[in-house]
């Protein structure tokens, strides 16, 4: 039988055979020796580098350049111009240090030569060096020449000639990697020098099939060329083969965790929509839109499924979301189970309840009991409301954290929403997903009014379904928005007061001054102050902010929904959830400070009424990425299109927060501008699923081990969700 090469299955035949290099096997325990192996690393820099994740060899070899400086030439002394970085070799004569006038500045002074001539070298606050640079100690410096010398940047002391690693720091193509004040750059490339050393013992995690037929290096190769590459190409090579891997292992996964999810515990079967649905459907004031029609139908082939749902519903601000979260609850309810809504804030919970008061309320269908609960519930309704849901009297709950204490017990919990979903821990979606009955988990349905670009719903929320609904519905007016100067504020303010005259009414959202809610809620407060004294004194002016308590804020909620307050001064927490159709102007203070879907998010409060609604926002516009991030918000009404341009301009940290579940930390890929290999790597992994049956196939062990180790922790955490 003949023998085939992996991967490319070419024939091999025996001359061929004996003319292969032997390597020894990698030996992967190696990486996970500690850091303090290595030359040079103590017990002092161990622990700063334990801060920014590095701890083993293997770290140091994920510890990629963030670029590269190209110092492949060493010029001579003479060829030096005025201004241009350069390396030079010299020799040292002589060295001092001289004091300036500065109090807290020294130099460090050195006379030193090559073959074309002298010249002289100098360091700031560097006065250690002077010891070292005794006459004859061979030098690489890298710097620029000015009219005072040759000010150095980086050096190295050659000593006994060129040595393996000279030049490290000085000459060729130069790593330039993330350090920190404790842990230099240059201390950082002398251990990963050491480090790339093991590269050989890195395990390859992608398929040999699939490497070849991308025609990427080994991993090996890819380690030491991004590290330390021969030329730029070279670099450029390395850094996409890693990149690929590592979005190939996190796709890996996450498919790991919707398995887990979907294979762990049975879901509930339903039968088709019945009558009730169809009747609520028949009653409702208006027509659902083609997206919401279509979130039906995905729900309903995920609810007929016996595996528990999965779904990430998305919608714009007004699409109505809600709309067809009750629907998922009537679904549940039909069938003689429980559905529950979970918020994130009591002021959310609120106008949810209010909106199901609203929407279930339709003649001919019926009275569809539900009840409310959050930590403001009084004891003796929380007592009578966790009765009626243990004994299933009591179908429909909307309720925030409250819902997933010990005490609440649900007879058939079958339908989950979770709204504003990335707000909730892991631990708090899971309690919740826990309640359902017996071994069977409940359905749940995941929504957030914030748009999220494609490239992220590949990586933070690429475990779930996804469905987008783009469309608003009928009667929604567009909303008109400024971005003006502090020039206009006298001009903006007379245009408040005409809409208020017409019997309109406004916000104005305080600005991001900290990260302190007390902060915040203070500025709220002054700058409604400000305003009942000054520009807006012959109107009724509220304020609604964080700090307030729950009784306080739905007090101060209904007063502006029913009309007898006409400005609202907030801060954020009117994000979501408030939903006054009179109100038709919005003033935004302070406008650069917020990111764009938070801004369209913010907008989306006005222009739920008949009347035509506007957004006013003062900004200072004088940075770059400030004033094309207002253009934006001025330009366009699509949360979708607003948050790729956020993307792009902030990167997928800001936008989601890196402390949110599912935002992967990568170390090589970087978002938006990996978002071609993103999309590469999902399809290749979906195709080995499809190809192999599952991930547990032999031939991708290598990869589903490497997968574990890499996103190990996330997948757990997934598993619990």
């Amino acid at each position: 039988m003949a023998t085939r090469a992996i991967g490319t299955g070419e024939d091999l035949d025996h001359d061929s055979l004996r003319a292969v290099e032997l390597r020894s096997l990698p030996r992967p325990s190696r990486l996970r020796d500690p850091i303090t192996d290595l030359d040079g690393v103590g017990p002092k820099l161990a622990a700063a580098a334990a801060e920014i994740g590095i701890t083993t060899v293997g770290d140091l070899l994920w510890h990629v350049p963030h670029g590269h400086r190209d110092r492949a030439d060493v010029r001579e002394v003479a060829d030096l111009r005025i201004g241009e970085q350069a390396t030079v070799m010299v020799d040292v004569r002589s060295a001092r240090v001289r004091p300036t006038r500065r109090r807290n500045l020294r130099l460090v002074e050195a006379a030193v030569t090559d073959d074309s001539g002298p010249m002289k070298a100098v360091w700031f606050n560097q006065a250690y060096l002077a010891e070292r640079l005794r006459p004859g100690t061979r030098l690489l410096l890298n710097g620029k020449l000015d009219r005072s010398g040759f000010r150095v940047a980086t050096h190295e002391i050659v000593s006994g000639g060129v040595a393996p690693a000279s030049g490290l720091h000085t000459t060729g193509i130069v790593p330039v990697h993330n350090a920190t004040r404790e842990l230099s750059a240059k201390r950082l490339r002398e251990w990963i020098f050491q480090a790339v050393a093991r590269a050989g013992d890195a395990v390859e995690a992608l398929p040999a099939e699939l490497r070849a037929r991308r025609g990427l290096a080994a991993e090996a190769d890819a380690l030491r060329g991004v590290h330390f590459p021969e030329s730029p190409e070279q670099a450029t090579a390395a850094r996409a083969k890693l990149a690929f891997e590592e979005l190939c292992l996190h796709q890996v996964a996450l498919a790991v965790r919707r398995g887990s999810r979907r294979e762990s515990r049975a879901g509930i079967a339903f039968a088709p929509p019945g009558e009730l649905v169809a009747g609520w459907l028949k009653s409702l004031p208006f027509e659902p839109t083609a997206g919401q029609r279509r979130a039906f139908d995905e729900i309903d082939a995920d609810l007929a499924d016996g595996r528990p749902m999965q779904r990430l519903l998305m919608g714009d601000v007004g699409s109505g979301k809600t709309v067809v979260a009750v629907y998922a609850m009537l679904r549940a309810l039909e069938g003689g189970h429980q559905a529950a809504l979970m918020a994130p804030t009591e002021t959310l919970a609120e106008q949810h309840a209010a909106t199901l008061d609203r929407l279930l309320a339709a003649d001919g269908l019926g009275t569809v009991p539900f009840a409310l609960l959050t930590g403001a519930t009084p004891a003796a309704r929380r007592r009578e409301t966790l009765g009626r849901l243990a004994t299933g009297e009591l179908g429909l709950i909307v309720g925030t954290h409250a819902l997933i204490e010990p005490d609440v017990r649900f007879a058939a919990l079958a339908v989950c929403i979770v709204d504003e979903q990335h707000r909730f821990g892991v631990r708090q979606r899971a309690a919740l997903d826990a309640k359902g009955p017996g071994d069977a988990a409940p359905h749940v349905l995941h929504m957030t009014a914030t748009p999220i670009p494609r490239t992220l719903s590949l990586t933070a929320y690429g475990d779930l379904d996804s469905t987008a609904i783009r469309e608003l519905p009928a009667g929604r007016r567009p909303i008109k928005t400024w971005v003006v100067g502090e020039e206009k504020r006298a001009g903006a303010y007379a245009f408040i007061r005409e809409r208020l005259a017409e019997g309109r009414q406004a916000y104005v959202v305080c600005p991001l001054v900290a990260d302190s809610e007390k902060l915040r809620a203070k500025a709220a407060e002054v700058e409604a102050e400000r305003l009942r004294a000054g520009e807006l004194r012959d109107f009724r002016v509220g304020l609604l902010h964080g700090q307030m308590s729950s009784r306080e804020k739905a007090a101060e909620m209904e007063r502006f929904a029913a009309g007898d307050t006409d400005v609202l001064v907030a801060t954020t927490v009117i994000e979501v959830g408030i939903d006054v159709p009179n109100a038709t102007v919005m003033l935004i203070e302070g406008a650069e400070r917020f990111g764009l879907s938070q801004l369209h998010q913010l907008r989306g409060r006005v222009g739920r009424g008949a009347h035509e609604s506007h957004c006013i926002l003062f900004a200072e516009t004088e940075g770059p990425l400030a004033k094309r991030r207002m253009e934006a918000i001025e330009r366009s009404s699509d949360g979708f299109e607003l948050a790729e341009v956020d993307l792009v301009l902030r990167g997928e940290g800001e936008i989601l927060g890196t402390l949110q579940s599912g935002l992967p930390r990568y170390r090589v890929a970087q978002l938006p501008d990996d978002a071609g290999l993103l999309a590469e790597a999902r399809g290749e992994v979906q195709e080995l699923i499809a190809r192999c049956g599952s991930l547990d196939a032999p031939d991708l062990g290598p990869l589903l081990d490497a997968a574990r180790e890499r996103f190990g922790d996330e997948r757990v955490e997934g598993m619990a969700a």
